[in-house]
Parts: C-alpha cells; sequence; structure tokens
C-alpha cells in the first residue's frame, strides 16, 4: 500500500483513525460495547458480567453515550432504571468488533473464541472479515493504494454519511 501515495501521517487531526480510537479505544469500552451486542442493557448488568468497577463503568458508559455508541433512556415504569442501547453508530462497530476478535483468535491467543458467532439460518460460523472491492472482489493488501479524494472514481461510500 503506497506505490503512489502515502497516507499523511502526520496529519493525524484530520485522519479518521486516531478520532475512533478517542471514541473507542480502550479495552472496557470495548467489552462494554462487547456486552451491549451481546443483549446487556443495564448498568448493574455490566458490572456483574464484567467484573468492572463501578467508577471505571460509569466513565465508560458517559463516554460511549458522549460518542454517540450508546443511548441512555430511563425506563418508563422505573424512571430510576437507566437502560443503556446500541445507537446506528454502535450497531455499525459490530464489523470492527469481528476483525479484531478474528485477529486476536489468529495472532494473539491462537484458538477460537466461545461462544462462536454463528449465521442464524444455518447455523455455521462466520467467514473471516475481508476487504471487498466496490464489485465484491476480496482484495488483498498488495491490490490496495492511497489515492487524492479528487483521484477516486464514482462516490465514495462513506462521504455521505460524514456530511
Amino acid at each position: 500500500m503506497g506505490e503512489k501515495l502515502r497516507e499523511p501521517l502526520r496529519e493525524l487531526a484530520e485522519c479518521s483513525l486516531p478520532a475512533a480510537l478517542e471514541a473507542m479505544g480502550e479495552r472496557w469500552s470495548f467489552l462494554i460495547l462487547r456486552g451491549s451486542f451481546n443483549g446487556l442493557h443495564h448498568f448493574e448488568e455490566f458490572q456483574s458480567e464484567l467484573g468492572i468497577a463501578r467508577n471505571i463503568l460509569a466513565n465508560r458508559l458517559s463516554r460511549l453515550v458522549e460518542h454517540g455508541i450508546l443511548k441512555r433512556d430511563a425506563l418508563p415504569e422505573d424512571r430510576r432504571k437507566i437502560e443503556y442501547r446500541l445507537t446506528d453508530k454502535g450497531d455499525a462497530l459490530l464489523t470492527t468488533m469481528l476483525a479484531l476478535r478474528q485477529w486476536g483468535e489468529r495472532w494473539e491467543t491462537g484458538f477460537s473464541a466461545s461462544p462462536v458467532l454463528v449465521d442464524k439460518r444455518d447455523m455455521r460460523p462466520i467467514g473471516p472479515i475481508q476487504v471487498q472491492a466496490w464489485d465484491g472482489r476480496v482484495l488483498t493488501k498488495s491490490e490496495l493504494i492511497w489515492a487524492l479524494p479528487e483521484d477516486v472514481v464514482g462516490d465514495m461510500p462513506h462521504a455521505e454519511a460524514a456530511e
């Protein structure tokens, strides 16, 4: 990656990777997000399932809400009880979480984690997360280069979402 153009690493203020890591980039936030994907919604559930200190949990939940990854709602039947739910922005992190999990299984732990994520239709494990071209072809690192926005053919898929 980089035959024509190198990614401008010095311009970190304009780079989306540090912005994403600022929102999510620490262990407890990822574990809370994983818990959310697995149906946890209440402070007490997160606390007991993750074994996280209450002050750290409160801080991380507030941060995830502040970044629009989780939404915080009081339950109508008991306004003192708070529920945390993934937003569309939070749901969009699923692919990232799966890619990191698969990377960890391959390069860090060396074994598949349990439970295994499967396709609900046929109960088969999901395939590896892969980089795909606009037409669905799987791309390898050697098939990728950085390009300036004005050199990109067609619309960039994430450009509309950022506006």
